[in-house]
């Protein structure tokens, strides 16, 4: 059985300098029990992979306000101003990705794939930086695999094996990140003693290290 840990033991997984992932989709299925805890660490220096950096001072931008994040490899910023300021300021790193190519540079490394072929960027700002491959005709970016050393994930459902199911959207990044990372803790809103039906799983087990209780009693 997965072993279930607190909020505040999570915190002897992480280290400054570590690349995170961390799962959600703006405010929908995000642990944010875990980032509450790490904000109150002198812990820093971290890369952030995640959808966004959320809201001002919300979730995932806690420790954008916090001064725990110097990269941030995501989707998009614009749904917080602090993160396009210190960006600005050059106090941040942001890398800036197409929505389905970080989504599949995560997925990548969780198959054990060399990177992955896309077109999306190709004569835009995203290819700088990447190799450019012609093939049949067409040209295509290189996209690298996204590793982490600890994924911070949401889940609805789990059950004491580990094995995951989620309420509608809050799917997200939460079903790719726990195949990408060294360490993966998973907080859940429901923990259930008895195995989740199989044609429930969305996530095996076999990809969770430990389980939170996140204990709100109701879906995102």
């Amino acid at each position: 059985m997965i072993k279930i840990i607190t909020p505040t033991e999570a915190l002897q997984f992480f280290q400054s300098g570590q690349t995170l992932m961390v799962g959600g989709f703006l405010n929908c299925g995000v642990p944010n029990l875990v980032i509450d805890e790490l904000i109150k660490t002198p812990l820093t220096d971290f890369t952030l992979i995640s959808n966004d950096t959320g809201e001002a001072g919300i979730n995932r931008g806690q420790l954008i306000r916090a001064g725990k994040i110097k990269k941030a490899i995501v989707s998009h910023i614009g749904t917080n101003p602090e993160t396009v300021q210190l960006y600005n300021e050059g106090k941040i790193e942001v890398d800036l990705e197409p929505q389905g190519s970080l989504a599949e540079r995560i997925r990548a490394d969780g198959a054990g794939l060399g990177g992955i072929l896309t077109p999306v960027g190709v004569g835009t700002e995203v290819e700088k930086g990447k190799q450019k491959i012609a093939l049949n005709g067409k040209d295509y970016l290189l996209e690298t695999p996204l590793h982490a050393d600890v994924a911070v994930v949401y889940a609805t459902y789990a059950d004491k094996f580990g094995n995951l199911a989620f309420h509608g959207s809050t799917r997200n990044f939460n079903v790719l990140m726990p195949m990408a990372a060294d360490v993966v803790i998973v907080e859940a809103e429901h923990i259930s003693a008895e195995p989740l039906s199989p044609d429930n799983v969305v996530v095996p087990g076999i990809f969770v290290d430990y389980l939170i209780d996140g204990g709100r009693n109701g879906a995102d």
